[in-house]
């Protein structure tokens, strides 16, 4: 049914692809200097802000919202507003946190500077847990770094933010979205006093394709080498991969890269938050990072623009652009888009309607688009009212009552979607309701159209997504192929490796946010309702699971039916020719 020489040919582009991808590395930019000392910073004046606003008589409490927050926003915006030479300002909004919707405070200090652009430096007050001595480095280092630049002359504006609602993201979305201005650069501070070092310690993701620039990476980078003695870290290419196809990241400097500012988190336990009892030591650790992070803000001050954050890889130390992955993976989708036209032409010339497999295709989906309907539903009606605008660990927003039956009514929905909406569905398209007592090359090649029509738009708007994509259509091609017979375990072995890219994504993201199989899919029913994901993308990923109940059903029929027999050769043509005298007399027609 599918032509494997149309197939080859089409390896031709792979080819020349992969030739471009290799050329299209480059070296990354490197870190900008600066020439200014960093001794004005007092790491131990910081130390002790921290400890205090941490201790008994502190604000141990100081959940988002809560009465300890308000009350650090106090102190935060007296302590700001004794220094001089800062224009401080305080304003009230309401967002969704972890703990539902809450009115928030940021509290603000501007430097100005001496020409236009921004450097904004972000540190939250609220905790989750209690008494969290190192989740307040971050807001220690921002008062004593208001201090410091205070009194020196800046060439770009300083902006000094202190928010709240971490968790989920709330406030630094709402900061991100009313920065006016140009913007530089961003550097948010995370856990800046813990002892253990869990990489990165700069962390360039987005919860969209964008990527800090390696400017800016590298620049902070060489002042935590030079001033804490520690290594930037990275992420691994597959990790690298994992973001960049499923872009989620619970960590503050998220929301800028998704509006396009470069902006990088700076913390010595990664993207996660410290633990509630994360010791903090004698404060050396602080001491340096402090002066790392005013390093590396002088150095932004008095060097170059930095560039817009976009989507890359980091390959052996070189930078791949996201122009020369699209390149490539629509070069490797193509060979199976060739060879689906051809088996598509085949099976319209044999009789078969394609547009009528499409919908027994389709019609899979639809469990899963029922599922999304009862979520969408919930979220209208208000169920879920703590969703909060990002990702979240594990453990942050739990299900309870309305979360715990809008799970249990999303598999109702799968399991009553095969059962009685997917039977319903082929009916009304006039398609065959089973697979048994029908020819399988238009169901074969009405599937491989779906999934190089979906592969396609998931490319259009993620090549990294689309990569994941890839190796389920080569190798399913030859599953769903009912010309080509398989051993049911080599289909099995097939179809799991097809499975596998995308499974590992996600148990990417479990293991990194601590997620169980429950955890997982409240995670993205929570993504969902929060916007992180759209409704298009969710009904495209149905599709795509449709895909997947399709290959499944065509491999049980192919187990079915039994192996065809050898066919005696009755008629000879160009393939069973014999040469001269086959076909009749032996003597030559030629006169000699």
């Amino acid at each position: 049914m599918l032509d494997p020489r149309i197939y080859r040919t089409g390896f031709i582009a792979v080819a020349l692809a992969a030739i471009v991808f290799a050329f299209s590395l480059h070296d990354q930019r490197g870190p900008l200097g600066s020439p200014l000392a960093t001794d004005a910073y007092n790491g131990t004046n910081a130390f002790a802000t921290m400890q205090s606003l941490a201790g008994p008589n502190g604000y141990a409490q100081r959940r988002p919202g809560s009465t300890g927050d308000n009350a650090l926003a106090d102190e935060v915006y007296s302590r700001l507003s004794a220094i001089q030479g800062l224009g401080v300002s305080r304003r009230l909004w309401t967002g969704r946190t972890a703990d539902g919707t809450r009115t928030l405070e940021t509290v603000t200090a501007v430097r100005p500077g001496l020409s236009t652009g921004s450097i904004v430096i972000v540190a939250h007050r609220d905790s989750l847990s209690s008494p969290s001595v190192a989740d307040l480095s971050g807001t220690a280092t921002l008062l004593e770094l208001a201090r410091v630049l205070a009194g020196e002359t800046t060439h770009r504006t300083i902006v000094l933010e202190s928010t709240s609602g971490s968790a989920g993201l709330a406030g630094a979305t709402q900061l991100a979205r009313s920065l006016g201005g140009p913007v530089d650069a961003v550097i948010a501070l995370g856990n800046l006093a813990g002892t253990s070092v869990r990489g990165p310690v700069v962390v360039p993701w987005s919860n969209s394709q964008n990527v800090a620039p390696t400017m800016l990476r590298n620049t902070v980078g060489a002042a935590l080498a030079a001033q804490a003695n520690l290594k930037a870290g990275g992420t691994s290419f597959g990790g690298q991969l994992a973001h960049l196809a499923l872009p989620l990241t619970i960590s503050e400097q998220a929301p800028f890269g998704d509006l396009g500012v470069p902006a990088v988190l700076v913390s010595v336990s990664g993207e996660h938050a410290p633990a509630a009892n994360e010791p903090v030591g004698s404060g050396a650790r602080l001491i340096g990072m402090g002066q790392a992070v005013l390093q590396a803000v002088n150095a932004l001050d008095t060097g170059s623009n930095v560039p817009a954050p976009a989507p890359y890889l980091l390959l052996q130390g070189k930078v791949v652009p996201a122009w020369a992955v699209r390149l490539l993976v629509l070069a490797l989708i193509l060979p199976v888009l060739m060879a689906t036209i051809d088996g598509v032409a085949r099976a319209r010339r044999r009789g078969h309607s394609i547009i009528r497999w499409m919908v027994w295709v389709l019609a899979s989906a639809a469990p899963f688009v029922l599922a999304l309907l009862v979520v969408l539903g919930f979220s209208v009606a208000g169920l879920i009212a703590n969703a909060p605008p990002g990702p979240v660990a594990a453990d942050v927003v739990t299900p309870h009552g309305a979360g715990i039956a809008v799970l249990l009514l999303c598999g109702l929905a799968i399991v009553l979607g095969f059962a009685l909406l997917r039977p319903l569905i082929v009916s009304a398209a006039g398609a065959p309701r089973g697979l048994a007592g029908t020819a399988p090359e238009g169901a074969s090649v009405a599937l491989l159209l779906v999934m190089c029509i979906a592969a396609l738009v998931v490319w259009r708007a993620n090549p990294f997504a689309a990569a994941l994509l890839v190796p389920a259509l080569h190798l399913w091609m030859w599953v769903v192929d009912p010309e080509v017979r398989m051993r049911p375990v080599v289909s099995g072995v097939l179809i799991a490796i097809g499975l596998a890219p995308p499974l590992l994504v996600v148990l990417y993201y479990a293991h990194s946010l601590g997620l169980g199989p429950i955890g997982v899919l409240w995670s993205g029913v929570l993504l969902l309702i929060g916007g992180q994901f759209t409704v298009l993308s969710a009904v495209l990923w149905s599709v795509l699971l449709g895909c997947v109940a399709s290959v499944i059903l065509l491999m049980l029929r192919a187990l079915r039916d039994p192996a065809p027999g050898q066919m005696p050769i009755t008629v000879r043509g160009p393939i069973g020719y014999a040469g001269p005298g086959s076909l009749g007399g032996t003597e030559s027609a030629i006169r000699r």
